[in-house]
């Protein structure tokens, strides 16, 4: 089922551990097909260097399994109640990316303090603690995000959301880089912060020149 998805996933979860957004076992991504409305998402507690696209779980809106023998993410109900409130995203990914934690750790947001945090809408808001495991992350996110791409949980980690499962990991790579220019700037002083003004001047930019059009014909 959802071959397509399933690749388009796993390329995903390759990307994490090669851009250090992960260790081990951690971390999860998930994809939503708009069509039927069935996710895919990764199997808990699984080796990336073992994983396939096969080992991928498929399941409907309610997290009935539909296809898989693995247990699915620890992670299952807060992606399942994100796409539940959030019609607009098809890709989740949830990272526990080093200094993006240190954020998270801190109960600090991210500061804005490169023009490619217009991709992720600006600064990057801190969520409340919540446990893990039931949908208490998932109404956290959607209370704090707004209309930003990514939100860092105290003591967690980052989660990202688009409308692409792709998308929300490229977001996921720019909320680790951005943590990381802001952590050690702020080590030597009080970095300067982008406006709202040219955070949206940026945002055009990027929505308007920024990558290659669609191929026609």
């Amino acid at each position: 089922m959802l071959k397509e998805l399933k690749q388009e996933v796993y390329e995903s979860l390759m990307e994490l551990p090669k851009n250090r957004l992960v260790t081990m076992h951690s971390g999860t991504v998930s994809g939503r097909d708009p069509k039927t409305g069935h996710i895919v998402i990764k199997p808990t507690g699984f080796r990336y260097d073992l994983l396939t696209p096969n080992d991928l779980l498929v399941m409907d809106s309610k997290g009935n399994i539909l296809e898989g023998t693995l247990r699915p993410s620890s992670d299952t109900a807060t992606h399942l109640y994100l796409y539940e409130h959030r019609p607009d995203i098809n890709g989740i990914v949830h990272t526990h990316s080093p200094y993006a934690c240190i954020f998270a750790v801190l109960g600090r947001p991210i500061p804005a303090v490169m023009t490619s945090a217009a991709l992720l809408g600006g600064e990057v808001p801190i969520g409340e603690y919540a446990a893990v495991g039931g949908e208490d992350i998932g109404s956290e996110i959607v209370a704090k995000i707004g209309n930003n791409a990514a939100i860092i949980m105290k003591n967690h980690g980052v989660y990202t959301m688009a409308s692409t499962v792709w998308q929300a990991t490229i977001d996921a790579v720019e909320v680790e880089d951005l943590a990381k220019i802001a952590h050690f700037a702020m080590l030597h002083g009080a970095p300067n912060v982008l406006t709202d003004e040219q955070i949206s001047e940026f945002q055009n930019i990027y929505q308007t020149r920024y990558g290659q059009k669609p191929s026609e014909g």
